[in-house]
């Protein structure tokens, strides 16, 4: 027998080893995951979206630091995916540097932030204040990257001598040029 206790520090592992076949299966039933992995369910985890309801909200859109859009609307909620924004009654403001505001109202939007693509929809009318201008139409859509507002159905232009009917207008909101497709009917 050994007298030295320093010596019999390595009887220690030693016992551990010889003994694990007693304890091994318990201490691995005890450390097994409980319930399985089900890939389906791990998948459908994975494509879980961030689904919300919001009243009044209100986004900022900005390029550059400079704040161009200020959107509100009445209530605001997940579209398709999380990142789809949809919304109801929607009261908007454009701003763009050394130009007049302008306002824009319409009963639903949706907002694809993916795509920087506001389009709104249902009784739209788009306001020039400063100018005395308002646009009428059923759909309008906004591309932030190009600052592009393209309407593919007719729109109706009333300025304070002139009345405008046209069918799709795409208009460039950097250099203010218009562009009409289909009929265009002027009053004056």
């Amino acid at each position: 027998m050994m007298k030295n206790p320093r010596n019999l520090l390595w009887m220690i592992p030693l016992g551990f080893m010889l003994s694990s076949p007693l304890w091994k299966g318990y201490v691995a039933d005890f450390l097994k995951p409980r319930g399985g992995y089900d890939a389906k369910v791990a998948e459908a985890y994975k494509r879980q979206t961030q689904n919300f309801i919001m009243d009044n909200i209100g986004i900022t859109l900005s390029t550059n630091g400079q704040v161009e859009w200020r959107i509100k609307a009445k209530r605001a909620f997940t579209g398709k995916s999380d990142r789809e924004i949809g919304m109801i009654d929607v009261d908007a403001r454009y701003t763009s540097k050394g130009k007049a505001p302008m306002a824009i109202t319409s009963d639903r939007g949706t907002y694809l932030m993916d795509d920087r693509h506001l389009i709104l929809i249902d009784s739209v009318v788009v306001e020039k204040p400063a100018a005395h201008e308002q646009l009428f139409t059923d759909l309008l859509h906004y591309y932030d990257a190009t600052k592009m507002v393209v309407c593919p159905v007719d729109v109706e232009i009333k300025g304070p001598h002139f009345d405008v009917h046209a069918g799709r207008l795409d208009y460039d909101l950097s250099s203010d040029a218009y562009d009409f497709n289909d009929r265009v009917i002027v009053e004056m």
